[in-house]
């Protein structure tokens, strides 16, 4: 399912939405002006095994301290799909989860469902792993914007998102779409848990946990209701 517009009007220009996914593409147009990306993602990304090693492969002689590579992994990516589903997202729901937190809260907000989703991420990690899984880098916004997810989720959960499903357009209420996108995201991860070869590399659980912190913080930090949906 691919989402493609919502039916929710925001009050004023999403400054910090459009702020965070010209971040995002400044830094992929980096990545791929200089070295291999490839390369990029195994300097600057967050390795679980900087918070309890040890590390091997490249990671263990070269990684950044856990608290730098968890806020440069949120703006690297690794492929253009990858940064485009996630900018995507990002721009369909960030916009009135913007409106309804206010800009500067929203983007304290942001990063901290980001680390929220790293350290989720980490600690199945760590747990259910082995050192080199561990030792793999983590990238990408997508904890981060599981959070905005979340949090639309329960703020707006009748708004209607335009779905391209296969070769079809259907509006889908946002509760089913995001309530559907999650559970797949936890079946998903729970496989890769047992079947590490069945996950791409895709860190699922950082998507749970951005998604979890988005639902349960989104109430204690909103500073008013977002617009109602609007019908045509």
């Amino acid at each position: 399912m691919l989402p493609l517009r919502d039916n929710v009007p925001t009050r004023a220009f999403p400054v910090v939405t459009v702020g965070l996914i010209g971040a995002n593409l400044a830094v992929w147009i980096w990545e791929l002006a200089g070295t291999p990306w490839e390369q990029d993602v195994l300097r600057d990304g967050f390795y679980p095994c900087t918070i309890h090693g040890p590390c091997v492969g490249f990671a263990a002689a070269h990684h950044l301290p856990w608290y730098e590579g968890a806020f440069t992994g949120m703006f690297l990516h690794a492929g253009w799909e990858h940064v485009l589903g996630n900018m995507l997202f990002l721009w369909i729901f960030g916009n009135n989860v913007e409106d309804a937190l206010g800009r500067v809260r929203f983007l304290v907000w942001y990063l901290a469902a980001g680390l929220a989703a790293i350290a989720l991420q980490t600690f199945v990690t760590l747990h259910y792993s082995t050192a080199a899984g561990a030792s793999v880098p983590n990238v990408g916004a997508s904890g981060a914007i599981a959070g905005v997810l979340g949090a639309y989720f329960v703020l707006l959960p009748n708004a209607r998102v335009l779905t391209w499903i296969v070769f079809v357009l259907r509006e889908i209420p946002a509760g089913i779409f995001l309530g559907i996108w999650f559970l797949y995201q936890f079946l998903l991860g729970n496989m890769a848990i047992h079947h590490p070869e069945a996950g791409g590399g895709v860190a699922f659980f950082a998507h749970v946990g951005g998604f979890a912190f988005g639902a349960v913080t989104v109430k204690l930090v909103q500073k008013r209701r977002p617009l109602r949906p609007s019908y045509t």
